[in-house]
């Protein structure tokens, strides 16, 4: 049986002028509103008008890939390469069984869950025979919590450390989805790992919506963080795995001038991307979902 593994990730623009079908692509085909449109090409345009997220989802795979010797190929969400064409890729060269992997630790239906439902779709759509085994989760996992903290290590000691991840709308809550829970228990293994004697959680990047979004959020943080006297802060991104906008806009820029404005220096660890601890800890669990499958 020839296996392969398929990463899953968001997709960017390469492209200032991609914003607008980008953004077609992240609203499901509704008219993005022209003011919506100016501030995210504003985004990509200040962190010099690409998205490294392809490139750098290329070399996960690549890298995972030569640990694992078996096929990696990867697919976008809401960019090319799109998952759709991946998997008619993977069709033609034969592949029959699939670890679909998405490249984001905490799971919740909302997120890595419409991933999932969209490799189903593609799949169906080019009636693909191939057997998925889906991974839903790995934010425990101990070679993720190492390479994290590997990354924050250099940067210590500080006043206090703030691990992040990604908002979702709040509603998520009400049917028991995991990834608050999850995100929180990433940032507090990390917290362990490091032996820290003073952490705090916020979610950051919430979304461009009349929605209520999960917090507290970074601001509300730094405001608080400025009252208390604390000027060396550490923020640390535990819920994304390689550089893109929420990282070199949202961090590097927004809450740095942020930080700045009310006394604070914030610094960042260097994203995983494709370090040799993150691409070990990938491999570990893809070597464990085949044996499982294998049983």
């Amino acid at each position: 049986m020839k296996d392969a593994v398929l990463l899953l990730a968001h997709g960017a623009p390469e492209r200032v002028e991609d914003v607008p079908e980008y953004l077609r692509y992240v609203r499901g085909g509704r008219p993005t509103p022209p003011e919506l449109v100016q501030e995210v090409a504003h985004r990509y345009a200040e962190i010099g008008g690409a998205s490294p997220l392809t490139a750098r989802t290329r070399e996960q795979a690549e890298a995972l890939e030569r640990l694992l010797g078996i096929p990696v190929y990867y697919g976008m969400r809401n960019w090319h390469p799109f998952i759709r064409d991946t998997l008619a890729r993977m069709q033609a060269d034969g592949v029959e069984r699939i670890v679909a992997l998405c490249l984001a630790p905490q799971y919740s239906k909302m997120s890595v869950g419409f991933y999932f439902r969209r490799t189903q779709e593609a799949k169906e759509s080019l009636d693909y025979k191939a057997t998925i085994i889906w991974t839903k989760s790995f934010h425990d996992h101990p070679g993720l919590i190492r390479a994290f903290a590997g990354r924050i290590r250099p940067l210590l000691p500080a006043e206090l450390v703030l691990f992040t991840a990604h908002s979702l709308p709040e509603k998520i809550l009400e049917n028991r989805d995991p990834y608050d829970a999850e995100a929180r228990a990433t940032a507090r293994l990390v917290a362990a790992e490091l032996g820290l004697a003073r952490w705090e959680f916020a979610y950051q990047s919430q979304g461009m919506t009349d929605d209520a979004w999960l917090g507290p959020t970074v601001e509300s943080r730094l405001d608080a963080y400025a009252a208390q006297g604390v000027r060396d802060l550490v923020l640390a991104p535990i819920g994304f795995v390689s550089d893109h906008v929420e990282i070199l806009y949202d961090v590097d820029i927004l809450f740095r001038d942020y930080a700045r404005e009310r006394g604070i220096e914030l610094r960042r660890p260097e994203s995983l991307n494709a370090s040799p601890e993150f691409i070990a800890a990938l491999a570990d669990v893809v070597r464990q979902r085949l044996k499982n499958a294998e049983g």
